[in-house]
């Protein structure tokens, strides 16, 4: 029989279509498993409009049979079936797609969920197939045909012998090369692991006979038996209500599906519909993933479109601060590229996405308040992550996220949020104060804080990294200013200390100028303060670049690091600062030797290096003879 050619370039787009639109070769069984679906769904429609079938849902199915050593591997469906007409005009157009014909015809009915659109997944099957043959006999005909093609070369159309509706399609696997593996598509298990991973959810079941050993009746002997097994789940957990699904359930699908052994922290189980339509069921882990703050990491929901597994990892349907968000999306209203592995960033994608984030947002906001404990194991895990949020949106989403925020506090022994921070503020107090160390222990002695605890005002103790940076971003809430206690002027003294400081300032003058030449340009000025209390002096900084920002950026890979501002502040109510007024008159080289001691020492109890550490002891050990 002459081959007949298929129409529109067939030979170019069939070998584009072979080689350059799927990029996995597996993808074949995906596309004819949800080709098959199609068939069933329109034989299903049949019987509602037309009746006469002869067939209830429960009897459709799809069917898969392989024959290792004639290199077959075959589906069959129950479906509707194709005319030759069908055959001549569906599988001898390529992007011709009867699917989508069907759709568009019968769009106002309920309960048909047409997958294919594009008329191209049928041809997937030449990456692995050397030929294809489709016999198919259409519900209502009275005769049968074979459609054969071994690629781009053509076609033929041939009477055949099929007596049951629908359509079995057998393809010959390819020989193995040295580079391609084709035999591993004639393996079950194989097999069963493909429809598992990209068509668990068709909802038509999707059987193989597999073979398993069992032990004899009155016998220690195994024999291997063989046995039809459904190999789908058909209907997703996510599709069903709430009220539908165990606790348990939704733990075992979130640890089977994730890998995790432990359940997870949060479930979110919603169904939206609208103008973006579908389906999502996210959870929170209870723990960090090992990978998760390493550039290994990849963020991003399973994507479904009708079921069909489309992109494992879709990082668009999440923002970079909930990238610790697990789960799926199953959406019909989707656009997709033509292979059906990426989307195309249209508006209902965005509108997703946005829906997604209102609702993790909305359901942690809701955790904090009726589950504190619960909050915070998830704020230890992931709270450093919303924290980058604020900061690296240069506080653009400070609104969203303000309120998830948590900080250490210096009066309530735990964390707390920046509203409840607001809400005890005392009268007066202008500014929410922080300060910043490598632990609270550390912060706590801190001379810094002397003068604002004095006050009795609540510091918040910032010991991440990204604390200070996350509240420059901020520069506010709830109207009230974010302030250091190690800022320059932290406006708590009186119109009269600030005179009196001013005064004994300007007395001490030659002092203080003394002091920093001694230092040898390590600090930008030397100042009298009255933050402190019971420490004689304290380091600083001037301008926006603080101390713990400097420690930050310097641990950062480069070199030239920014340096802050550093300012050295004496108490002037300290005994010490007697000394050194007694030295500037008496003996300028223990002045130096003083002054250098009082500034490394600031500098460890800021948690900053000092210089020269055999220099500072062998200073300690001077006093001490």
């Amino acid at each position: 029989m002459a081959l007949r050619q298929f129409k529109a370039e067939s030979k170019r787009l069939l070998d584009l279509m072979i080689h350059s639109i799927y990029t996995h070769r597996e993808i074949f069984l995906r596309e004819l498993i949800s080709n098959a679906s199609d068939a069933l769904d329109k034989r299903y429609f049949q019987s509602l409009s037309q009746g006469g079938t002869g067939l209830t849902r429960e009897e459709l199915e799809i069917r898969l049979d392989i024959d290792r050593e004639k290199r077959l591997f075959v589906i069959t469906d129950n479906g509707v079936g194709m005319t030759r007409e069908e055959l001549e005009k569906d599988l001898g157009t390529i992007a011709k797609s009867g699917s989508l014909d069907f759709k568009e015809k019968n769009a106002e009915a309920e309960d048909v969920d047409i997958i294919g659109q594009f008329g191209v997944g049928f041809y997937s099957a030449f990456m692995v197939a050397d030929q294809v043959t489709v016999e198919s006999r259409a519900a209502g005909a009275d005769d049968a045909w074979q459609w054969t093609s071994r690629g781009s070369d053509g076609y033929s159309v041939s009477p055949c012998g099929r007596e049951d509706v629908g359509t079995r399609i057998t393809l010959t696997i390819k020989e193995d090369t040295e580079e391609e593996h084709y035999s591993e598509f004639l393996e079950k298990t194989t097999v069963e692991g493909l429809v598992r991973r990209y068509s668990d959810y068709i909802r038509y079941p999707i059987r193989m006979m597999m073979e398993h050993s069992h032990k004899k009746e009155d016998s220690d002997e195994y024999e291997t038996v063989s046995e039809l097994v459904t190999l789908n789940t058909m209907v997703p957990i996510w599709r069903k209500a709430k009220s539908e699904v165990t606790d348990e359930e939704y733990n075992s699908f979130y640890k089977e599906k994730f890998r995790d052994f432990q359940d997870p922290l949060l479930m979110i189980h919603s169904r939206t519909e609208g103008s973006a339509t579908y389906n999502a069921l996210l959870f929170i882990p209870a723990a960090v993933p090992y990978n998760y703050y390493s550039k290994d990491f990849e963020k991003g929901l399973q994507l479904y479109g009708s079921g069909v597994l489309i992109m494992d990892k879709c990082a668009d349907l999440l923002p970079d601060h909930f990238s610790f968000v697990r789960g799926l999306v199953d959406s019909e209203d989707l656009s997709l590229n033509i292979s059906r592995e990426m989307l195309q960033h249209d508006r209902q994608l965005q509108l997703i996405s946005r829906s997604l984030e209102r609702r993790i947002r909305g359901d942690l906001q809701k955790l904090l308040k009726e589950d504190r404990e619960k909050y915070e194991a998830f704020w230890k895990a992931f709270g450093l992550q919303l924290k980058y949020g604020v900061y690296s949106s240069f506080g653009q989403l400070k609104d969203s996220l303000a309120d998830l925020l948590l900080f250490h506090s210096s009066t309530q022994g735990g964390l707390v949020t920046l509203a409840e921070y607001l809400d005890r503020m005392k009268e007066g107090q202008t500014a929410i104060y922080y300060a910043c160390g490598g632990s609270v222990q550390a912060i706590d002695h801190l001379p810094q804080t002397e003068l604002v605890k004095d006050k009795g005002y609540e510091i918040l103790y910032l010991t991440d990294d990204v604390d200070e940076f996350t509240l420059k971003m901020m520069h506010q809430y709830g109207e009230k200013d974010f302030k250091s206690v190690s800022d320059p002027d932290l406006g708590l003294e009186s119109d009269s200390e600030k005179e009196t400081l001013k005064e004994e300032t300007e007395a001490r003058k030659e002092l203080l100028e003394a002091i920093k030449e001694r230092l040898g340009g390590k600090v930008s000025s030397v100042t009298l303060t009255s933050r402190l209390k019971s420490a004689p002096a304290c380091i600083t900084a001037a301008g926006d670049l603080s101390l713990e920002m400097e420690k930050v950026l310097g641990a950062l890979p480069g070199e030239n690091a920014p340096r802050a501002q550093r300012v050295l502040e004496l108490n002037p109510g300290h005994p010490v600062f007697e000394t050194l007024c007694r030295l500037f008159e008496s003996d300028k080289e223990k002045l130096g030797t003083y002054s250098q001691l009082l500034y490394d020492q600031a500098l460890l109890l800021e948690g900053l290096p000092i210089e020269d550490p055999s220099d500072f002891a062998q200073r300690i050990c001077g006093l001490m003879v």
